[in-house]
């Protein structure tokens, strides 16, 4: 194939291998300084690699697919997990054994089987995207066992090891010891010349080839068109870094088409790749204390040493209760506990800010501010990530303030010491004394205005049922605007609670 380097940027091609979906394109990449150099991309469902082009002798390619395939190149199979018998595989290997997580066993007409692409032999290089290569025997089976219903396997054939595995069937049980397998394994002659061997060649026409220069994990990945750390846009231009810390440079397309075409599907990947990731984690939690948002944001950050605001990536967590900040996506149940900073979402504001009254060239931004604390400053990089974002806050203070219930603030009334309750299901009252008798109370409907000094006075608002007349509460309450947040939550769920639409946008959810 030859390439025009005058073009920047070709048209996106798509294509189905192994019945998932690909895409390619020429790009130019650089490292943000030096000048961009042609290169290509390709993108799959859990992957973005950057290739350049190489010319090598073709390996010879399997003609039947109900053989296991001869040259040793790693390819994508998904199975679909079954009820009875799950994935349909057996495996032996694992690091502590310094050998590769292999297939041993396939159970006939099991999920495994039923693709058709998965060999005794076959390397396990990649679980949904993740390398468990350096995983222990045991950990790599407790991946396979909570990789989800729909699992994505990267595999590469050992042809070396697949007549011993082969001939392990005959005399294998399920209580089979892996040491013993592996012990075995590593002894048997064909394993010891599997890393001098080379796939024979059929033929000695070069053909054109590309080489792997950086792969990019999607799950949780980040994906931006600013220069990091600044409001800057870059023109033509975004970058992605996955969590291992890889980066695909700055890509460049001078067809701005063809730039949104890229950016949509590498961001549509991630999405569905992270609400993979938030099913998954949400397995072990009960409805209330479910996750309803995870993704990238950008907190703008105040220095005294520059004159304009710099930011800093963080992740984003709407669960349960809390709205959570992390500076890296947590990996694991146990990562969701150790946010860097965390809010009960029902004393939380959420606020987006309107394109006249952003501070500086960034888009899409909102305000978070929880009480006591200064309001934090947040941009994401598409107005339909901001959507997303929305809804989530929306129903995550329903499901906070259902499961919270009530909650009760000290206050004075008239000069004396009473408490003023906010009940989901009976709004709101006002006790005094020990007893905590009963002042006065209003359904959340009854409400309608309030006022306050901005310190500790507050002006309730009431509409009695049968006269129809106002009636104002004056209370005086420390806490001020711990309680104006708490209130505004309870009223936005009340609201949310009536609207149809909104509740069949959550169930759908």
């Amino acid at each position: 194939m030859k390439i025009n380097a005058s073009k920047m940027a070709t048209p996106i091609e798509e294509k189905v291998d192994q019945n998932l979906k690909t895409r390619t394109g020429m790009v130019m990449i650089s490292d943000g300084k030096s000048k961009p150099e042609l290169a290509r991309l390709h993108l799959s469902m859990e992957m973005i690699t950057i290739q350049r082009q190489d010319t090598t002798t073709p390996a010879p390619t399997p003609t039947n697919a109900t053989h296991p395939p001869i040259e040793s190149r790693e390819r994508m199979v998904q199975i679909t997990r079954q009820k009875v018998g799950g994935l349909g595989l057996s495996i032996k290997g694992g690091a502590e054994h310094k050998l590769p997580i292999l297939i041993s066993r396939i159970y006939k007409d099991q999920a495994a089987d039923a693709t058709g692409q998965l060999f005794v032999g076959d390397a396990i290089i990649k679980v949904n995207g993740e390398y468990i290569t350096a995983c222990p025997h045991d950990d790599a089976v407790n991946i396979l066992r909570n990789a989800g219903d729909i699992v994505v396997l990267t595999v590469k054939h050992y042809r070396a090891a697949t007549p011993f595995l082969q001939k392990q069937l005959s005399r294998e049980t399920p209580e089979s010891d892996n040491d013993a397998t592996c012990a075995e394994l590593k002894a048997d002659e064909n394993w010891k010349s599997v890393n001098s061997s080379r796939p024979v060649s059929i033929s000695s026409e070069p053909e054109n080839r590309w080489i792997d220069l950086v792969s990019v994990p999607l799950m949780m990945a980040y994906v931006t068109r600013y220069i990091y750390g600044t409001d800057k846009l870059r023109p033509n231009a975004f970058e992605v870094r996955g969590l291992n810390g890889t980066t695909t440079g700055i890509i460049h397309c001078d067809d701005l088409a063809i730039l949104s075409q890229w950016l949509k599907y590498i961001t549509d990947n991630v999405v569905g790749l992270t609400s993979l990731q938030m099913k998954l984690f949400n397995r072990n939690f009960p409805v209330g204390e479910r996750i309803e948002y995870m993704g990238w944001v950008n907190e703008g950050v105040i220095n005294n040493h520059i004159s304009w605001q710099s930011y800093k990536p963080r992740f984003l967590v709407l669960k349960g209760t809390e709205v959570m900040l992390f500076d890296s996506p947590p990996l694991n149940v146990t990562g969701l506990t150790k946010a860097n900073v965390a809010y009960k979402v029902y004393q939380t504001m959420f606020r987006v800010v309107k394109e006249s009254e952003t501070v500086d060239s960034r888009q899409h931004c909102f305000l978070l501010q929880s009480s006591g604390h200064e309001p934090r400053y947040l941009s994401v990089e598409t107005r339909q990530e901001l959507l997303r974002i929305e809804n989530s806050w929306n129903a995550a203070i329903v499901t906070s303030v259902i499961k919270l219930g009530r909650k009760t603030f000290a206050v004075s009334h008239h000069g004396k010491t009473g408490g003023l309750t906010l009940d989901w299901q009976a709004g709101f009252s006002l006790t005094e004394g020990a007893e905590a008798a009963i002042i006065w109370q209003y359904k959340f409907s009854q409400l309608r205005g309030s006022s306050d000094d901005g310190k500790s006075k507050l002006k309730l608002h009431f509409q009695d049922h049968e006269t129809r007349t106002i009636e104002t509460k004056e209370l005086e309450c420390h806490v001020l605007q711990s309680l104006l947040f708490c209130m505004h939550a309870f009223l936005t769920a009340k609201v949310a609670s009536v609207d149809p639409t909104f509740l069949s946008s959550i169930q759908q959810a």
